[in-house]
């Protein structure tokens, strides 16, 4: 169940360059709902075959902006693509070319922010920041995926201290694209329950937010 007080208090620590984006993964319509009610108008899903039926009861509700953190398959490239604002688990070169073909026949234009693995972690996809400068020439030649940033999730375990340095690394790395490339990233996704104040610390300007907000599964 969505708590308004919790996302008071959380809202009231946050400087206006920072968006939450609530994560409303197996979370029923009626908690979108209250949290859209309290003034959050940023949600995440990671399941389209979950997500559509939402974005669907909820299309009256027009400045919604939907965003996808979900592991990208790519057979269902064209449903993310037509239905979400901001793509934010973007993983590899691959995709991100078959998301742009697809959003250039839907003539849309999604905002995507690309995975980077920071930390060895057999969970987690994502490029290595060698692997990333490598295929950053290609990433400079998408039309219609508008790459606006990068995304990362760190490995359970860390301390504070590691949090906020891992988070720092995003933010520098992000920098040295932005000089060395003709991409503009100006989107930083990191950051969760769990270790949001630190991603915040850093520098981050999305935070996706789920188990503070509406409770655990």
């Amino acid at each position: 169940m969505f708590s308004p007080s919790v996302y008071s208090e959380i809202i009231a620590t946050l400087s206006p360059s920072v968006r939450l984006v609530a994560v409303t993964k197996t979370k029923a319509i009626t908690d979108i709902e209250a949290a859209y009610g309290a003034g959050i108008r940023d949600f995440a899903e990671s399941r389209i075959q979950e997500a559509l039926p939402k974005i669907t009861a909820l299309t009256n509700c027009t400045d919604i902006n939907w965003h996808f953190i979900g592991r990208l398959q790519s057979n269902k490239a064209r449903k993310v693509a037509e239905n979400f604002a901001y793509i934010h688990s973007i993983d590899n070169l691959e995709i991100a070319v078959k998301l742009d073909r697809i959003a250039g026949e839907l003539n849309k234009f999604p905002q995507g922010l690309l995975q980077v693995k920071l930390l060895p972690d057999e969970n987690k996809s994502g490029w290595t920041k060698e692997e990333l400068k490598l295929d950053l020439p290609q990433l400079e030649l998408l039309q219609n995926l508008k790459i606006c940033g990068l995304m990362t999730i760190l490995p359970l375990g860390l301390s504070p201290g590691d949090r906020q340095q891992t988070f720092t690394e995003l933010k520098n790395l992000a920098k040295e694209i932005n000089q060395t490339s003709n991409l503009s990233l100006t989107e930083l996704s990191m950051g969760m329950s769990g270790d949001y104040p630190q991603a915040v610390a850093a520098g981050a300007t999305m935070i996706r937010l789920g188990t503070i907000l509406f409770g655990d599964r």
